[in-house]
Order: C-alpha cells, then sequence, then structure tokens
C-alpha cells in the first residue's frame, strides 16, 4: 500500500530523515516510535502530501481513503453543532448525499425515458459509492464514537466553536474512526483522551479492519493494537516485523552490534588519521596518505549513527521524602465552584494515607486537575474541608508547564528558585547535571525547551524541594517510551506518597497500588491496582443489582445508609426484584446480540469466499458480480456490527 523509496527530507541544515526505505501492506497494523523530534509526523506529513520529499519517492498504491485527524479543527459554518461537524467531516459524505438528492429531484421530476434510465444508472452508481463510504449508518457510528469518547447525548447538539481544544480533538478523532477509511494515520491520538477514553479507543480500533499507521508513546495501545513496530531514529528508519515485545528486545540486539561496529569504524578511523597526520607532509609517502584520506572519506560517507535514545537520554531521581505523619490528606465534604454557580466537585470526601500511590481516574471534565490543584493549595474549595496531614510537604507537578515553571525563566533560574537554604553553588549545579542540564543549557527560557527536558526540569525542581507527597498532573504526556519507562521505574522505587492523574494504562498499572474514581454520582475508592479496579467495576456493571449511593464517597463493598438498615433477607428480595424486573430487556438485549454475532459470522463466511473467488478466478468469474456481492456483505456487515454495538452498550447501561 506504502512504498517509502529511499526518501530524505531536511529541515534547513537539519537531516530528519535520510535514504529511508520500508514498506507498510495493505491491512498492517504499524506502530510509529522514537523519541521526541525524530520525524515521525513528517511520514505522516509525506503520506498526505503535505510535504513533498526532498531526495527519494513515496509510491501510493491503490488510491486509499486516507483518514488522520485535523491538528486545528474548525467549524466548517457559524453555529455547525458537534453532531453535524462530527458527520461533514467525513471525506465524500456531504457531497454524494447532496448528488444523491439532486438525481432523485431531476428523476422524480423527468418524463423523457431514456433519460430516466441514464438518471436511475447515476443514481444507483452514487448510492453504491454513498454505500462504500458507509453513509447509510454513518450518524450512528458517529454518535457511538461520540458517547465513547466523553461527550454527553445533550453535547451532541451544542456548537462545535463552544468546546475546547482538547475536545474538539475528541470530535475530530471519533470523526474520522467513524469514517471507517482504507487507511488510518493516527499521531498520538491518546494526548486528549483521559483513561476511560483510551480504553474505549483501543477496543474500538481492536475491530478497526483497514491498514493502521499508529504514532504513540502509549505502551498499551502500541501493545494491543500494533503487530509491527517501525522505530524513527537518527535519521533512519527499521522496521521491526513483530509487535511492541519484540522490538524492545530486538532493539537492544541491534543497538549492540551498532556499537561494535562504531567502536570498529573509530579505530580504523584513527589509525589512519595517525598515518595521515604523520606522512602527508613527505614527497615519498604523499600519495599513500592521499589514498588513506580517501578511505577515511569513504568510511565517513556510512558511519554508523546511534540513535537518540541513548545518546541523549535524560536521568530522573526523586529525593528521599522526608517523614510526615500517617495520614497525608483528608478532605471531608468538599465543594469546589469557578462561577459560583456550577459545582465542578460537589461533596467529595476521602483521605490519603502516607506511602500509598493513588490514580486519580474519570473522565474530563469531572474535576480531577480542580481537586489537584486543592490539595497542592494553588486554589481553596469553596466549602468544605482539604486538610494536609502533619509535616506533609506537597510537590505538584502540572499537566500545564507555566503553571508551575515560568516559561520566560531560565532553566537556572527555575531550579534555583526552590532550593532551599544552605545548598552551596556547586552542589546545585552538579544536580543541574545529574538530570541532563550541561552549561549549554541552563541559561536557556523554559518556554523554548522540549517536552522531555521541561519534565527533566520539573522533576529537578521536585527532586531539589524534596516534598513527599507528589501531585502528578498528566506526567507521561510529553515521554517518548524510554522516558516514561524511566520515571515508571522511579516513582515505583520512591517511598512518598503519589497522587497521580495519567491517561496511559500501563503507567498508571505499573505504578498505582490504588485507584480513586471521579464520577458523576461521586468519589469511589479501591484499595488493590488498575487491574484490580477493572474486575470491580466489570462485576458492578454485570450485576443488575448494585445499589448506587447519591453521596460522594462510596467506599468499595461498603453498604450505603438503606443497606444497613435492611436485613439480609430484605436486601435478597430487594436484588431479586430489581433483577426480575428488567429480566425481560436483559433477555431480549442478549438475544439480539447473539443474533447480530452468529449474522456476522455467517456474511464474514461468505465475504471471505467471494474474496477467494477473486483472488483465484475462474474462468467463468464474473468480476463485476463478485465486487456487487463483497460491496453488499461488507454492508451487511457493518450494519449487524452496528446493531450488535448499539445492543452491547444498552446492556451495559441497563446493568450497571
Amino acid at each position: 500500500m506504502l512504498d517509502f523509496q529511499n526518501i530524505s527530507v531536511h529541515y534547513g541544515f537539519q537531516d530528519v530523515l535520510t535514504n529511508v526505505s520500508f514498506r507498510v501492506n495493505k491491512g498492517e497494523r504499524i506502530g510509529v516510535v522514537g523519541p521526541n523530534g525524530s520525524g515521525k509526523s513528517t511520514l505522516m506529513r509525506l503520506i498526505l502530501n503535505e510535504r513533498s520529499p526532498d531526495h527519494g519517492e513515496l509510491i501510493i498504491e491503490g488510491n486509499p481513503r486516507i483518514g488522520s485527524t485535523n491538528q486545528h479543527p474548525k467549524a466548517h459554518f457559524p453555529g455547525e453543532t458537534l453532531l453535524e461537524y462530527a458527520i461533514k467531516g467525513v471525506p465524500g459524505f456531504t457531497d454524494i448525499e447532496q448528488e444523491i438528492k439532486d438525481l432523485e429531484a431531476r428523476f422524480d421530476a423527468c418524463a423523457d425515458e431514456d433519460l430516466k434510465l441514464r438518471l436511475l444508472s447515476q443514481l444507483g452508481d452514487a448510492q453504491t459509492r454513498f454505500e462504500h463510504i458507509g453513509g447509510y449508518d454513518l450518524e450512528t457510528r458517529v454518535k457511538i464514537a461520540l458517547g465513547g469518547l466523553g461527550f454527553s447525548v445533550e453535547e451532541f447538539s451544542k456548537p462545535f466553536e463552544s468546546f475546547s481544544g482538547g475536545w474538539r480533538m475528541r470530535a475530530e478523532l471519533s470523526r474520522v474512526i467513524a469514517s471507517e477509511p482504507d487507511l488510518l494515520l493516527l499521531d498520538e491520538p491518546s494526548n486528549y483522551l483521559d483513561l476511560p477514553a483510551v480504553d474505549w479507543l483501543q477496543r474500538r480500533l481492536k475491530l478497526y479492519d483497514g491498514t493502521l499507521m499508529l504514532i504513540s508513546h502509549d505502551s498499551y495501545l502500541l501493545r494491543t493494537l500494533t503487530t509491527t513496530i517501525v522505530e524513527v531514529d537518527a535519521g533512519t528508519c527499521v522496521r521491526y516485523e513483530g509487535d511492541l515485545n519484540y522490538y524492545l528486545r530486538e532493539r537492544d540486539v541491534r543497538y549492540k552490534h551498532l556499537v561494535a561496529a562504531k567502536e570498529n569504524q573509530d579505530r580504523q578511523i584513527e589509525q589512519l588519521q595517525r598515518f595521515v597526520d604523520r606522512f602527508r607532509a613527505q614527497a615519498t609517502k604523499a600519495s599513500q596518505a592521499q589514498s588513506r584520506q580517501k578511505q577515511i572519506d569513504k568510511i565517513n560517507e556510512d558511519r554508523v549513527v546511534l540513535p537518540k535514545r541513548y545518546t541523549q537520554s535524560g536521568r530522573l531521581r526523586l529525593a528521599e521524602p522526608p517523614p510526615c505523619g500517617v495520614e497525608a490528606f483528608r478532605c471531608e465534604n468538599l465543594f469546589f465552584s469557578y462561577d459560583g454557580v456550577k459545582n465542578i466537585l460537589h461533596d467529595v470526601s476521602f483521605n490519603i494515607g502516607r506511602g500509598e500511590k493513588i490514580a486519580l481516574i474519570g473522565y474530563n471534565g469531572l474535576g480531577k486537575t480542580t481537586l489537584m490543584r486543592i490539595i497542592a493549595g494553588t486554589r481553596m474549595p469553596t466549602s468544605g474541608k482539604a486538610i494536609l496531614g502533619h509535616n506533609v510537604v506537597p510537590g505538584y507537578l502540572s499537566q500545564e508547564f507555566a503553571e508551575t515553571i515560568p516559561p520566560d525563566v531560565s532553566v537556572y533560574r527555575n531550579a534555583k528558585n526552590v532550593l532551599p537554604p544552605g545548598v552551596n553553588e556547586k552542589n546545585f549545579r552538579n544536580q543541574l547535571g545529574a538530570f541532563g542540564f550541561d552549561e549549554n543549557d541552563i541559561d536557556k527560557p523554559a518556554g523554548v525547551l522540549s517536552g522531555g527536558e521541561k519534565i527533566r526540569l520539573a522533576f529537578l525542581r521536585l527532586f531539589l524541594a524534596a516534598p513527599n507527597l507528589l501531585l502528578l498532573d498528566e506526567p507521561t504526556t510529553h515521554l517518548d517510551l524510554d522516558g516514561r519507562k524511566l520515571l515508571q521505574d522511579a516513582l515505583k522505587k520512591y517511598t512518598g506518597t503519589i497522587l497521580l492523574v495519567s491517561h496511559d494504562i500501563d503507567f498508571v498499572r505499573e505504578v498505582a497500588t490504588s485507584i480513586l474514581e471521579i464520577t458523576p454520582a461521586g468519589v469511589r475508592q479501591f484499595p488493590g491496582g488498575y487491574d484490580y479496579y477493572c474486575e470491580k467495576t466489570a462485576a458492578r456493571q454485570a450485576s443488575p443489582a448494585s445499589v448506587h449511593s447519591g453521596k460522594n464517597e462510596i467506599k468499595e463493598n461498603a453498604p450505603d445508609d438503606n443497606q444497613e438498615k435492611m436485613t439480609s433477607k430484605e436486601l435478597r428480595r430487594q436484588r431479586a426484584a430489581e433483577r426480575e424486573k428488567i429480566a425481560p430487556q436483559v433477555k431480549a438485549l442478549k438475544k439480539k446480540i447473539e443474533q447480530a454475532e452468529k449474522k456476522m459470522e455467517e456474511l464474514q463466511a461468505a465475504l471471505d469466499e467471494a474474496s477467494k473467488e477473486l483472488f483465484n478466478p475462474l474462468p467463468t468469474t464474473d468480476f463485476a458480480e463478485v465486487n456487487r456481492k463483497v460491496r453488499t456483505l461488507q454492508f451487511e456487515i457493518d450494519r449487524y456490527s452496528t446493531q450488535w454495538e448499539e445492543a452491547s452498550l444498552e446492556l451495559e447501561e441497563l446493568t450497571s
């Protein structure tokens, strides 16, 4: 499908890609990885024809429909709603829909039989194209995608321009996913998502059967969605014929070979250069010296370049936390509102014990960042109590760097401002160096640093201030795979208390030992890690007998007030009555799901047979008829797949 042939791309004097060659075959699921700034997004721009290669050629075979996200989505006309934007953003949808309406109007008004036949043929062709892009069930697919990415049904009719940049990107992502293109290009899709939306996105992309190219630093998405890895680093692209785990093993093997090859080259150049330096001025040896200089030049043309992720890797360390009381933080009946009208946080009560590592999860807009700010002391609750424990020193890392790290202040001054009294200059500069900042970096304004450098500066400030309660709001957003692993390992070893927000499921799974979930119904605490949380929430959703408390604090397995007043026998009766009440709906939905699954299996089998005939035609094969059959089967599979997903979502809501 995509064939990169000796492609080179330069930005000014910087070589981003040099003689890159690799192929992406139809139906492959490619993960594109590499350090920030290595050229991953440049590959996408080449495919989208937003950038031409300086050398080489990119061949795109078969004229595939390509889906990708616009980095700056805007409404197509004033007042356009969220749903209208998501539907009309699908390439070709609006044009073909209008074409069908025009042809139908002309057909109804036409009296000439010959012309009517021609119009009917044109109408059939337009309807086939409309069917091919999934036009007949597009609105349903878009609504499912919008809901899965966190939009409420009420928001579908709101103006698109009223949403923030992050939520517009979600709408853009839902549009691209719902359009079901032949080639799907996604560049860091999880950056604008919360953890529940990332989980939905992963499940949805699992069902996508086209060709996928995913640029991501999210190991969870890479591990579960891709089967081949392309590493972009030091101007090269290396294709690894295996999944993420295979890539992580093989890249280290490859690096060892590169190091050995580079050492051999360096020794050879050193030997040749000694001869050139010694004999180039002697007439009797000048020709030999010139010959060796040519050898040096030839070696330099094919010089081994080590990957940047090894040569430019920074370091992260966390200071030993000072002692504090048993309780790190407690809030009671906490309310918060920005405008005095709408509460972002409503009647929140929970506590954090010393040494706990808690992941705060929930959809965006429910107050995770606001809660972090209240604990950090940068915001005060509207009402209620927010109390830090004895000798607790919070260290806040905001997802908005400018909130804690002034962009116009130098690296040196940003770090110096949090330095405790009594630390001498030499030790301070040693700490700067330990976090990867040398004499060329310390005078840079923080605003010009890369994402990874900003993270290192933020953790240097935390290291120097030595807090014992870390508040980390999306700390992995600007880190590549290796940077995330570095941070993950540092936090696992840390003996202080951690409250973190992250959309990286693998990161949360590795670091968090308990979960604090924010939902519209309230706050719930889970004493186990992320897998325990998933197990418990799945069990609750599967049981129609789940009893929801109206309060904001709901401890796992803790009975609410009504349950405390009931005997166990009465409670069993109540749960049995609830199950009996919804049993007919549950049975009907399960039957609908089962029928849809059975029908999809039958249709898929028929599609496989038809596809075989296309690839291995008989002398009597009617290609037009077989192609028509394939399109019909694909449309039917999409239709039943939508029915299955709608019924599954309805069943999930009913039984949660």
